[in-house]
């Protein structure tokens, strides 16, 4: 063999040794690659499970949304209107006169609702949405009134200014009452009821157009709400945002009921 031939051999050899690491490194960096994405899926899928359950567990027990299906609470809640119920009361945080609650149909108060049909795409998606708080498919199974007597308040209207008084404490609703134009009753009926234990006198802010517990009492509760149907205090419209406004549960009006109950002035 001559010198050519060996160096060339030689020089192949170094060539292709040069060439193998490089080879090595490839096949050492995809598997590699491959892991990473792997690992950030499975990143992602722990994250939207566990925002899925955080979700969960505040819209079950903290807060959850409602929409609007009546004007029963104009102008307080317009048709189609999202709220946020605070769902911590009456188990922990005591209902007030005033407040506005959400409460379950107490029997009779609703008519029959018919079966909304969806596509299952919208179903599935309108279900995930609940899941978190974010859509409430069963609005129309609740109602959402003002809260006007506790238990054992005595509630009477008219007075002769057309007012509404609990507890022989004539109130001013001026703030939130929708009555007809020209009109000063703040009830069309007039009424007097004594509110048994644990139960709830409830009236629509829109008076002439609200079937609340003045117009139940052919039902089994009489028009009375237990106060173990409540869901929670309406906190907050949040959507359309145009109308984003805490909500009112108005002291002032009833602020000399509650002096009376306490013995303060």
């Amino acid at each position: 063999m001559t010198d050519e031939v060996l160096a060339s051999r030689s020089d192949r050899r170094v060539s292709e040794s040069k060439r193998f690491p490089r080879k090595m490194a490839r096949s050492t960096k995809a598997p590699s690659k491959k892991r990473s994405v792997l690992l950030f899926i499975r990143d992602l899928l722990i994250i939207f499970v566990v925002a899925l359950l955080i979700s969960f567990l505040i819209k079950t027990f903290l807060i959850r949304s409602f929409y609007i299906p009546s004007g029963s609470m104009e102008n307080t809640l317009q048709i189609n209107d999202r709220i946020i119920v605070n769902q911590l009361e009456p188990e922990l945080i005591p209902i007030t006169r005033g407040d506005v609650i959400v409460f379950k149909d107490p029997g009779g108060w609703l008519l029959p609702q018919p079966e909304i049909v969806q596509n299952p795409i919208v179903a599935g998606a309108d279900w995930l949405l609940s899941v978190v708080g974010l859509s409430a498919p069963d609005s129309n199974d609740h109602l959402i009134k003002r809260v006007i007597g506790l238990p054992g308040d005595h509630v009477v209207c008219c007075n002769a200014l057309g007012q509404m008084s609990v507890n022989d404490i004539p109130l001013d609703e001026s703030a939130y009452v929708l009555l007809p134009a020209g009109e000063t009753k703040v009830s069309k009926d007039d009424f007097e009821v004594t509110i048994p234990a644990d139960s709830l006198w409830m009236m629509g802010d829109n008076r002439y157009n609200s079937k609340d517990s003045r117009y139940n009492g052919e039902t089994a509760g009489k028009g009375y709400v237990p106060v173990e149907n409540v869901v929670g205090r309406a906190l907050v419209v949040s959507w359309p945002l145009s109308r984003w406004a805490w909500l009112d549960d108005y002291p002032a009006v009833f602020r000399e009921v509650e002096q009376a109950d306490t013995g303060t002035e």
